[in-house]
């Protein structure tokens, strides 16, 4: 029989107390702060260098509440009093096509997934290109089909769009830049504000398939195994997920840092503990082999079809039953749960009964997957 959080997280030291609790305050009391002096590779990669680097240059310069929420997409109100989402992310993976996947459904997908997640029903993208030089023309029109492909099963329209062209050098072949817009049904609310304790955390599915797809399949790690990218696009599970539990809180997809930090960006921004059972966390063996051959924790590794919910305790088992009644979602799992103490923290429960702290990285322990 399973014993509640409770229990484990006060057995010893309980985490408000003594010199383990002076542990725990200076954490939560710890901000990213930018120290550096010019962009490294770590600002790009969704860890504390990320967020230093928005919060001291980015959100310091254009200062706002919508901007402030810090979500993957803004929520804006309109004067009639209906609400959008808009979201806009760049895409520069490399190689531009990987098993499971390629840059241009990454790039429709991932806007896409972004206004999901946030409420919203995308229905409108624009696409900018960077081109350099020399860079060929039937290249570029299959990445085009390809997001073309990808708009229509996403259900959205390519509206608008801007091309520019760079000399020979200055740009890494291609860089694509999607911005999407999406309309929130009324009276759909989803925030880390009304997240609460005792609420569950559910995974739509199996952790970091996309990024080792594409770590394996630059060739240099002389690793071989059968591993796909989950791109995707999410909505029609957000959308099941929505009308079993309409209760549910919080979304977020877990591309960049993980499902680690996806659960270190709600704790912060919710002022509660998230307490995750790694025994449910779900990771496909040929990624958990992946992960340990390059001593990386499936915790932190991306995916691009994935997404993290909170939701009410009463509506967990109805919302996992929506989840894997899809064939995106048929992996769904309840992975933990909303907690009191320790605020502001992610505590994993480990397999012997103990908990570690799972803390944000500072960059991200691959290279750029998106």
């Amino acid at each position: 029989m399973s014993r509640p959080a409770s229990e484990y997280l006060s057995s010893g030291p309980r985490f408000g107390e003594g010199e383990v609790g002076e542990r725990i305050e200076s954490f939560r009391r710890r901000r990213p702060r930018l120290l550096d002096d010019h962009v490294t590779l770590a600002h790009g990669a969704g860890g504390k260098a990320s967020a230093a680097l928005i919060d001291a240059v980015f959100v310091e310069a254009f200062r706002n509440p919508p901007l402030e929420s810090l979500g993957d997409s803004a929520v804006l109100a309109l004067p009639g009093g209906e609400r959008i989402a808009m979201s806009t992310d760049s895409f520069v993976v490399a190689p531009r096509r990987f098993p499971g996947g390629c840059l241009g459904e990454l790039a429709v997908y991932g806007t896409c997934n972004d206004l999901a997640v946030a409420g919203a029903v995308p229905a409108w993208i624009a696409a900018a290109f960077v081109l350099e030089e020399g860079f060929g023309i039937a290249e570029l029109k299959r990445i085009v089909a390809d997001m073309a492909a990808a708009a229509s099963h996403a259900g959205v329209q390519i509206v608008t769009g801007d091309t520019k062209v760079v000399p020979k050098g200055a740009a890494d072949g291609v860089l694509v830049t999607t911005t999407g817009a999406g309309v929130i049904p009324a009276g759909r609310r989803l925030s880390a504000q009304s997240v609460r304790a005792g609420d569950k955390v559910l995974l739509s599915g199996s952790m970091g398939d996309h990024g080792m797809a594409v770590m394996l399949a630059r060739g240099d790690l002389g690793i071989e195994a059968n591993i796909a990218s989950d791109t995707a696009s999410v909505s029609p599970l957000v959308e099941l997920l929505l009308a079993a539990a309409p209760s549910t809180r919080w979304l977020r997809d877990a591309t960049r840092g993980g499902v680690g930090t996806v659960c270190n960006e709600l704790a912060a921004a919710c002022g509660l503990g998230v307490l995750l059972t790694e025994e449910r966390l779900p990771v496909r063996p040929t990624v958990n082999g992946a992960c340990e051959l390059l001593g990386i924790d499936p915790l932190y590794v991306a995916n691009e079809g994935k997404f993290v919910a909170v939701v009410a305790p009463e509506e967990a088992q109805v919302g996992l039953a929506a989840l894997r009644s899809h064939p995106l979602g048929a992996e769904a799992v309840e992975i933990g749960e909303i907690v009191a103490e320790p605020a502001e923290c992610v505590v994993l429960r480990t397999g012997f009964g103990g908990t570690r702290i799972v803390e944000m990285l500072v960059g991200d322990p691959l290279p750029r997957i998106c």
